[in-house]
C-alpha cells in the first residue's frame, strides 16, 4: 500500500517517457546497459579481496566504465536510428 501510494503520487514523473513517440520509447526505458555495466564493476570489484581505498575502489570503477565505453561505442543500439531521427524532429527548433 505504501508503495502504491508512491506511485499515484509521483505517476506522472513515473510516465514521463510516454510522452515521447513510440519508436523512442523503446530506446529511453531500457536498463540493459546499466544493468551490464553494474555487473561488470562488481565483478573486478569482487575479484579485489581487498581495496586499499575507497580511491582505488573509484579507479577501478572508472576503468571498467572506460573499458565498456571502449567496447560500446562501435555498437548499434536496437531502434536507435528510427528514434535518433524522431528525437531530431521533436528538437528541431529548439536546437
Amino acid at each position: 500500500p505504501r508503495e502504491v501510494q508512491s506511485w499515484e503520487q509521483d505517476l506522472d514523473v513515473l510516465l514521463t517517457f510516454m510522452k515521447y513517440p513510440t519508436s523512442i520509447r523503446s530506446v529511453i526505458y531500457t536498463t540493459n546497459a546499466i544493468e551490464r555495466t553494474i555487473k561488470d564493476i562488481r565483478k573486478r570489484l569482487k575479484t579485489m579481496n581487498s581495496l586499499t581505498s575507497i580511491e582505488a575502489a573509484e579507479k577501478i570503477t572508472f576503468l571498467t566504465v572506460q573499458d565498456l565505453n571502449e567496447k560500446w561505442s562501435t555498437r548499434k543500439l536496437k531502434g536507435f536510428s528510427t528514434a535518433y531521427k524522431a528525437l531530431q524532429d521533436m528538437f528541431e527548433e529548439r536546437y
